[in-house]
């Protein structure tokens, strides 16, 4: 009997590539309000009108990278449950922020769990941003309040500065650069720019000026953007590479409103302008492979790269469930203080 349990908690993906579920899907993300930042009305006529079309084409995106066992996301988070759970005295849960299994039922079957009195929730999301980190933890703080469970929430932070993380994250990506590159990009799912100016402690630091990410200031432990290029940084200097080897991008943007930058799509383009002919793209967002990397990446910018003069775009698998990275999930699962 054990007093701790552990979540392990990934954002979502709908129930089947049926269009029908892939609306509710996305109406259940997009209505988040730390996803779409908007009043409530606002939000919900934007989300109706992208609910007309959106949902048709990416129910034929996600069907492009269905496995037989379903979703690639939650197939393989499964798969690093049960291996978590095969290596830890203690009772171990999935859960996806949208879609299921809920992070309601990953809480309630923990609840569950005889002499079980806390959690150890761990978000799969290196950096830290609102839409990810904190809507996870209050969803979490939602459901232990609705139904009066006892027990208590610990934490993971984003472990974007953590040795160990950029180990792994180095050790994954090294094999591919050793079979001959041209460029290596790093690409991170991207932000509206209004997001990170809210995380911003400071109020005056975030964007302030080109640099903002390099100079010291307590608005990076919110900064996602910053933690970005932390990653990076660490990364390319783990791989030995030199500056002109490799750069960091930002994808799967939504909307009119402004984005960090650069753009993957417009790097892509660049990239193959300025005759990079074998590009590698790794995606140190995500823990995890999942539409962003298998579709976006994978596919469509793969399409993109060669119709613009590159021959080849590799895609370097995320950590998914490797067992070095488990092995990880594992250390910290145990290494990690209990509440008093």
């Amino acid at each position: 009997m054990s007093e701790r349990g552990v979540l392990v908690v990934n954002l979502g993906s709908p129930r089947s590539t049926e269009v029908g579920d892939v609306r509710r899907y996305l109406n259940q993300f997009l209505m988040d309000p730390y996803v779409v930042d908007l009043p409530w009305p606002l939000r919900r006529l934007l989300v109706g009108l992208i609910l007309l079309t959106r949902p048709k084409a990416s129910a034929h995106a996600y069907a492009s990278i269905w496995w037989e066992q379903g979703s690639p996301l939650v197939v393989i988070t499964r798969r690093v449950q049960q291996a978590l759970q095969a290596r830890l005295k203690m009772p171990v849960e999935m859960a996806m922020r949208y879609g299921e299994p809920s992070i309601e039922q990953g809480l309630l079957k923990l609840a569950a769990e005889p002499g079980v009195r806390e959690v150890l929730f761990m978000p799969q999301y290196p950096q830290f941003a609102d839409s990810t980190v904190t809507t996870s933890i209050a969803e979490a703080k939602r459901v232990i309040a609705t139904h009066g469970l006892q027990i208590k929430l610990n934490v993971l932070p984003p472990f974007y500065d953590r040795s160990d993380y950029l180990d792994a994250l180095a050790q994954t990506t090294r094999p591919y650069l050793e079979q001959g590159f041209d460029f290596l990009l790093m690409s991170y799912h991207g932000l509206p720019e209004r997001h990170l100016r809210k995380a911003d402690p400071t109020a005056g630091h975030c964007l302030s000026s080109p640099d903002c990410c390099s100079r010291p200031s307590p608005a990076h432990a919110t900064c996602y953007r910053a933690q970005c290029s932390y990653v990076s940084q660490a990364l390319a200097q783990r791989l030995g590479l030199r500056d002109d080897q490799w750069s960091q991008s930002f994808q799967s943007r939504l909307g009119r409103d402004k984005w960090i930058e650069p753009y993957t799509e417009a790097r892509l383009d660049e990239l193959a302008a300025q005759g990079v002919k074998r590009l590698l793209v790794v995606c140190p967002a995500f823990v995890t492979d999942c539409i962003e990397t298998l579709e976006e990446i994978g596919d469509r910018a793969r399409e993109q790269f060669i119709a613009a003069g590159g021959e080849e775009l590799v895609l370097v698998p995320c950590l998914n469930d490797d067992a070095h990275w488990v092995d990880l999930l594992q250390r910290w699962s145990e290494e990690t203080p209990a509440l008093a």
